[in-house]
């Protein structure tokens, strides 16, 4: 006979955001389009030998290292999310366990050992998982800021770039 998974919780809480996919926020993004609309815009301003292009591809690469970074932030907490479903359910499985046990012990000194011993266990096993979570979003919060602050470095290397071009 097959065995069958009996789940008190069975509860994916990822699907929530399972659907987000932060590169379509991309998709309608043309610099190039914006870029005539801007010079368009700039054009009664006279500003001397100033190259629009390379600023809206900055801002391009500004914009899809936002878009990493977000993407990174949202995978993040789908994973955290899947892992606090994973723990519960164990949890859970584990008091259903428990009780089990505690109850049929034969006396009271019994019954009061295995629940000090559980108890313990539980409050390591609870130490554990908070370290874990924490871990979770510790890494994914570097992540997103490592992303931003590359670009950001960039960012200024290109922008120093372009100040030296207008010296020449």
């Amino acid at each position: 006979m097959a065995k069958t998974e009996n789940k008190m919780f069975n509860f994916d809480p990822t699907q929530f955001m399972g659907g987000f996919d932060a590169s379509k926020m991309m998709a309608d993004f043309d610099p190039t389009k914006m870029s005539g609309e801007f010079t368009k815009l700039m054009g009664d301003f006279k500003v001397p030998s100033l190259d629009i292009q390379p600023i809206m591809e900055m801002q391009r690469k500004n914009i899809e290292a936002v878009v990493a970074a977000n993407k990174l932030a949202v995978e993040g907490i789908q994973a955290v999310f899947k892992r606090q479903g994973e723990i519960l359910q164990k949890t859970l499985e584990e008091v259903n366990s428990t009780v089990t046990n505690v109850t049929s012990a034969g006396n009271v000194q019994d019954s009061v050992i295995k629940q000090t011993e559980v108890l313990q266990t539980a409050l390591d096993s609870a130490l554990g998982n908070m370290r874990e979570l924490a871990e979770m979003v510790s890494k994914s919060n570097t992540e997103a800021f490592e992303t931003v602050n590359k670009r950001f470095s960039e960012n200024l290397e290109e922008i120093k770039a372009e100040v030296s071009k207008l010296k020449a």
